[in-house]
């Protein structure tokens, strides 16, 4: 991470310079380092009215203001989040913060870079409270590293990023370049140096992922001839902070996060694909959905989904017994539960007890677990003479009827049912 904070001035417009980072003495030859990360305290200009901003540099395009087409300076996503956070935080009163798409220059920086900026006009210049936010901002910089373990590109959108901004604020992943729509409008994804801007813009970012902002198969289908993959929102969300190697376990083994696996609370790679007991799943999602959920969830490293991601699959990923020997492979068959018996059979303790929400007794035996309750039979009601009705409603709640001058109690009509669910 950055240890200390210098600062330079330059002359000229910050977005025509090129290997900045030689003025803080680093571009190696002389033995000197670069600079882990270098900010650019910069103005912006529109009609936004008072706003804190950054973004990354480069040309998507055409290079009409500074750097050079179809070229990315090197983007530093860790710092972008943390100079938003810190703008958040020191904003004067009146001033939005934001997050702009990847525009003009330089191209060559010569380190991992950001603008930080005041906008939007001369009185917000003019601001002393305004200067000063950004000037902490930067200084939060301190200590961080210019990139993270977890970032994804944004393709699409406009220029204010609200989407990958939403990203960046709500998920544990950083973004980084900004590929707006009217950045890509001026690429062809199907030449050359349309995948090689697109290159640019995953690798400058220190990134292995894309997020597709709009109807751009081109631009999805570039990025991932180039050995990159495309992502969804929902599925940034769902992965959030947990250890990439657990999902790239649980998409190998089980199934797609995209196509409605979803992950489960414990985290770790040594996994058995078990197969659930699916009668006993749909009784206790029955009695108690969240519980049910709640149960296979917290023992698992991934579970099948159905029905829009609301109902619990047929197959879970479990935590594999210490010592167990299981195919790690890329197959899509079930282990044999014995490689997970502990978290197997908390699964299925877990799923019990929420039957004990609707049922008197409920035991694990013999391959099986049995539950009973005394229910109201209507069949041993009518043969006491009771007359279907209301009646029959207050005998199923425990209350005594008198029928012809006799009382019957509900024990009289009452029958124990037993059921069994394999496990």
């Amino acid at each position: 991470g950055v240890e200390r904070v210098e600062l330079r001035t330059f002359e000229a417009l910050h977005l025509r310079l090129d290997g900045v980072a030689e003025a803080f003495g680093g571009d190696g030859s002389d033995g000197t380092a670069s600079p882990d990360l270098l900010a650019f305290a910069s103005r912006h200009s529109g009609e936004t009215g008072p706003l804190l901003t950054a973004h990354f540099t480069g040309n998507v395009g055409a290079a009409e203001y500074g750097g050079r087409p179809g070229e990315l300076a090197a983007a530093a996503p860790a710092a972008l989040d943390r100079a938003i956070e810190a703008f958040d935080e020191h904003a004067p009163a009146g001033y939005e913060v934001g997050v702009e798409c990847t525009h003009h220059g330089p191209s060559r920086v010569g380190c991992p870079s950001l603008f930080v900026e005041v906008g939007s006009d001369e009185p917000q210049w003019r601001d002393a409270d305004a200067a000063r936010a950004a000037a902490r901002a930067i200084l939060s910089l301190r200590g961080v590293r210019a990139r993270g373990d977890r970032t994804v590109v944004g393709l699409g959108g406009g220029h204010y990023a609200p989407r990958f901004e939403r990203v960046l604020r709500e998920t544990a992943w950083d973004v980084g370049h900004v590929a707006a729509d009217w950045g890509l409008d001026d690429l062809d994804p199907g030449t050359e140096a349309g995948r090689e801007t697109l290159r640019q813009a995953v690798e400058q970012s220190g990134a292995e992922r894309a997020l597709v902002d709009g109807d751009r198969p081109d631009v999805a289908a570039a990025v991932e001839e180039s050995g990159y993959e495309t992502v969804r929102e929902s599925w940034l969300r769902a992965v959030d902070d947990r250890p990439l190697d657990v999902v790239e376990t649980v998409e190998r083994r089980l199934g797609r996060v995209a196509d409605g696996v979803a992950l489960g609370e414990r985290e770790t790679t040594a996994v058995a694909v078990v197969g659930l007991p699916v009668d006993l799943v749909r009784e206790a999602e029955g009695v108690d959905p969240e519980a049910a959920w709640a149960a296979v969830a917290e023992r698992a490293v991934a579970v099948e989904t159905t029905e829009g991601g609301s109902r619990l699959g047929e197959r879970v990923l479990l935590p594999a017994d210490s010592g167990s020997d299981i195919d790690t492979g890329a197959g899509d068959g079930v282990d044999d539960e014995r490689a997970a018996s502990e978290a197997y059979d908390a699964v299925v303790t877990g799923l019990a007890d929420v039957l004990r929400g609707k049922f008197e007794t409920v035991e694990r035996r013999d391959g099986a677990v049995v539950a009973t309750r005394t229910a109201f039979d209507p069949e041993l009601a009518r043969a006491a003479g009771v007359p279907e009705g209301p009646a029959f409603g207050r005998l199923a709640d425990g209350r005594s009827v008198e029928v012809d001058g006799e009382e019957v109690g509900p024990e009289t009509v009452h029958r124990e049912r037993r059921r069994e669910f394999p496990v």
